[in-house]
């Protein structure tokens, strides 16, 4: 459940997510050998799988809508597909809190910007600050203003707002609502600077924990919302009338009717609550306030509704029901721009039976509900709800009424009617994006027809994956929602893990020459800790837990499935034979070790704690301290044993104030050599071996040439080719990689908050670029507008070199004919001159072997007609154009 989100953050911090800063190196390393290569990415479909706090829709455009989610980037709209694409993947490993999004802004005078504040902890787990990202092209590429102060994407108070807003009539000016008593913060330049509102007189004092020493819960929420009047202001004229939400239960809204040169606060204003959202219909001059006494997004037991008469100052408590009956806050809430009298709320914090949406026709005069008791346990939908698209939805429950599965919802604090349909609604839970697009059925004695609306959109965080030589291509352990057995990874899964349903799966093995056993381990309020399948994870029996256990932990299968090794949290290492319903404590290893199996030999276990090897020949009844010295000091390591080779060991981790890198152990680990090409690694997995290649192909996410990525190695680590790119980084990926050992160049990575992203190569196997002349031969050339929109265009471009000799630097040439004028590039360097664009190489991907690719990407001011064009030269080569 959405619970658990915060703990999955922190169990990925915990496992080195700081790790990311450049190692002080003693000496050079040797240049690594690096090549680059072409690579499609995707999401191994779940859609969905976390909180989606906010969705925004432009006020003057139709159709166009962005969703931020807590940890995973910020998303837009595609009407014509009714999908989301990802608008963050080019947030990089340094910059990962950048992939928390606080608030959306979508500037309704020039629909092509949106703005996006982001950063991910307010505390030390995060250890940089946050920034305002600013887009002229509607995500497409990004300009980052960095802030003098964090933002919490993650945070308690995230389904507040929106923190972030644009002057309706003078789009150059922005708020910011800031955390930890930052206070008020405007631009004037289109987010360019910023400067704090320094006579905005109050910074917040709301803390949900003010004892917790972490920082986390203790910390002031701020400044929460800000909203603008549009009536106030004339079209290139800052807006008069401002109002500001603050996490303040006794001075929550306060007004500017100055364009912000002084502030008040809103006289007669009800007390005792927190206003998560203010939303104004300044047609009939209502500004409406959801209010709850408590932050959220999980906490929230009493709330009440109010409208302020923006024209009189008077105050009405519209509250759908009595204080007194209330068990949850208010949060979500919206007005029909069609009909500004149509508002509607959601009780966000109503975990049991369901969440409750209401509806009014006459300015919160009057409600209705969502759903209502006909004789309790019995309840009355107005809704039908659909999940077919996303099965799992139901968690494969049956609970007892008046509790329903699928539920409507939880943690509803996202809730937008679209401004230009009064029949298309979309709200946030914590675990999808709902929607409708018949909702005034609602008023007519219909039912309005609720189903997920969310494709696209990847918001799991991943801890471990597999891929074993037969079965399921891809099984996953993940955050809140436990994990699922792909069978066909374009297609969502019927259902995630279940028997038990771990709230978050830690680690899972399969059993190397027997893949249909399969172990998983994971977290669960009550109930057992790991689980065993015999038929490669589509239907799953609880296992018993040894005494103590308190979380998953890591858990490793024998190479014939004939024995177990778990390492839980609260218990020390344990084996067992069979299907774990007795445990034996293991000895020689520490608690906490982090345990994997040898691929061949089923007696062999390893093990690793705090710079130290261990190895069980024994099914891992006893453990020995490898002889092994120079390993990583801590404990963020991830290591594997290659399959079909026994002792074959390859170990990757550290912390940039110690021993970081990658090593390799081929006697079991009795000894390891660290490889020199490699500054930094995080993961290691095996997939297919390239044509011709005995040694399995190897994929890490590393720093290697002083470049952060995603690489592949066929010829045991002599040399890498980076396989993604700039902008595909996805920003923390150090959990887990695997490759597909029935698919040559097929990688599996983890991210913490995109989902399972997969990549296949364009390269049929051939590595190394090794000396060559410059650019010459056959060459060809794919150009491909990836998107368009009102004065501008996206388009990537992939250049493969069709020759017999590598190349060692490129430069690719061509010219608009419609005056298309380039304004930003990726992958490589660009310059236009005249109607001629010039793009060359940067360092990491001047290589291109014969039959291999290189791909960068642009986009361009462009007006009227966008014709591609139909001729490029490499040198002075023509390029064939595909």
């Amino acid at each position: 459940m959405r619970r658990t989100r915060i703990l999955t953050a922190v169990l990925a911090l915990a496992a080195g997510l700081l790790s990311g800063a450049p190692t002080a190196l003693a000496a050079d390393p040797p240049s690594p050998k690096i090549t680059a290569d072409t690579y499609t990415w995707k999401n191994a479909r779940i859609d969905g799988g976390g909180f989606v706090p906010g969705i925004v829709f432009n006020r003057t455009e139709k159709n166009l809508a962005y969703a931020r989610t807590d940890i995973g980037g910020a998303y837009r709209w595609q009407e014509a597909s009714k999908t989301w694409t990802p608008l963050l993947d080019s947030v990089g490993w340094e910059d990962w809190g950048h992939t928390g999004v606080v608030s959306l802004a979508s500037d309704s005078v020039d629909p092509n910007k949106v703005y996006a504040a982001v950063g991910t902890y307010t505390n030390s787990w995060d250890p940089k600050n946050g920034a305002v990202m600013r887009s002229s092209n509607r995500g497409a590429s990004w300009q980052k203003a960095n802030l003098p102060f964090k933002l919490g994407g993650n945070m308690p108070g995230r389904g507040m707002g929106e923190r972030l807003a644009v002057d309706p009539n003078r789009n150059s000016v922005l708020y910011l609502g800031a955390p930890s008593g930052k206070g008020l913060w405007r631009s004037t330049d289109s987010g360019v600077t910023w400067s704090q509102v320094s006579n905005f007189p109050n910074v917040g004092n709301y803390a949900q924990d003010p004892s917790d020493t972490s920082g986390y819960a203790s910390d002031n929420q701020g400044i929460v919302w800000v909203t603008f009047d549009e009536s106030t202001g004339t079209s290139g004229s800052a807006t008069k009338t401002i109002y500001v939400g603050v996490a303040d239960k006794d001075n929550a809204v306060y007004r500017s009717t100055d364009a912000g040169a002084t502030w008040q606060r809103l006289a007669g204003q009800p007390t005792g609550y927190l206003a998560h959202k203010g939303v104004l219909d300044a047609k009939n001059g209502h500004l409406y306030l959801a209010y709850s006494d408590k932050g959220g997004p999980y906490d929230g037991g009493k709330g009440q509704l109010w409208r302020y008469a923006t024209g009189t100052g008077a105050w009405t408590n519209i509250s759908p029901v009595a204080e007194a009956d209330t068990f949850y806050g208010f949060s979500g809430l919206t007005v029909d721009r069609q009909k500004p009298g149509t508002v509607m709320a959601t009780a966000y914090s109503a975990w049991w039976p369901d969440t409750q949406i209401f509806r009014s026709t006459d300015s919160g005069a009057t409600w209705t509900k969502a759903w209502d008791y006909t004789s309790y346990p019995n309840r009355e939908n107005r809704y039908t709800m659909d999940v077919s698209s996303s099965p799992w939805l139901t968690w494969g429950a049956n609970p007892q009424p008046p509790e329903q599965t699928p539920k409507l919802g939880w943690m509803t604090e996202a809730l937008e009617i679209d401004p230009f349909n009064s029949n298309r609604m979309m709200y946030g839970t914590g675990a999808t994006i709902y929607g409708t697009e018949n909702l005034t059925n609602w008023d007519n004695g219909g039912k309005f027809a609720v189903k997920p609306m969310v494709q696209g959109l990847e918001e799991t965080a991943v801890n471990d994956l597999a891929s074993a030589p037969s079965g399921a291509p891809l099984l996953s352990a993940l955050g809140d929602i436990g994990g699922f057995r792909h069978t066909d990874l374009t297609k969502v899964p019927s259902m995630m893990f279940t028997q038990p349903n771990f709230t978050t799966t830690t680690s899972l093995d399969f059993a190397e020459s027997n893949p249909n056993t399969v172990v998983r381990v994971g977290n669960l309020d009550s109930g057992p800790h790991i689980s065993f399948s015999t038929d490669n994870g589509a239907n799953w029996f609880a296992g018993t837990d040894p005494s103590g256990v308190s979380g998953g932990g890591t858990v490793a299968a024998a190479a014939d499935g004939s024995r177990f090794v778990w390492s839980p949290q609260g218990a020390g290492v344990h084996h067992t034979t069979g299907f774990g319903t007795s445990w034996q404590a293991s000895g020689g290893i520490p608690s906490g070790a982090i345990v994997e199996s040898d691929r061949v030999d089923p007696k062999t276990f390893y093990g690793f704690k705090s710079g130290k090897f261990y190895v069980s020949t024994d099914g891992g009844a006893t453990f020995k301290e490898s002889p092994a010295t120079g390993l990583p000091g801590g404990d963020s390591v991830r290591f594997k044993a290659l399959p079909g080779g026994k002792g074959d060991v390859w170990l990757a981790g550290g912390a940039s104030d110690g021993a970081y890198g990658l090593w390799h152990s081929t006697d079991g680990g009795t000894s390891f050599t660290k490889l020199s090409n490699v500054e930094q690694a995080d993961t290691i997995g095996f997939g297919k071996a390239s044509p011709g290649a005995s040694y399995q192909t190897l994929y890490t996410s590393a720093k290697i040439g002083g470049v952060r990525g995603i690489f592949r190695s066929t010829d045991k680590g002599a040399s890498w080719t980076r396989i993604n790119d700039d902008a595909h980084q996805w920003g923390w990926t150090g959990a887990a990689i695997t490759g597909d050992p029935r698919v040559y160049g097929r990688v599996y990575v983890a991210t913490n908050g995109r989902g399972v992203i997969y990549g296949d190569s364009s390269d049929g196997g051939t590595t190394g670029p090794g000396p060559g002349p410059d650019p010459a031969g056959a060459c060809k050339v794919t150009y491909k507008v990836t998107s368009q929109w009102s004065g501008g265009f996206q388009a990537d471009v992939q250049v493969t070199n069709t020759g017999t000799t590598p190349w060692n630097g490129w430069s690719l040439a061509w010219s608009f004919t419609d005056g298309q004028k380039l304004t930003q590039a990726w992958n490589a360097e660009a310059a236009q001159s005249g109607s001629t664009v010039t793009a060359k190489n940067v360092g990491w991907n001047a290589g291109v072997a014969a039959g291999s690719s290189v791909s960068f990407g642009f986009t361009a001011n462009a007006s009227g007609t966008n014709t591609k064009p139909t001729a490029f030269k490499l040198g002075d080569q023509s390029c064939t154009v595909a």
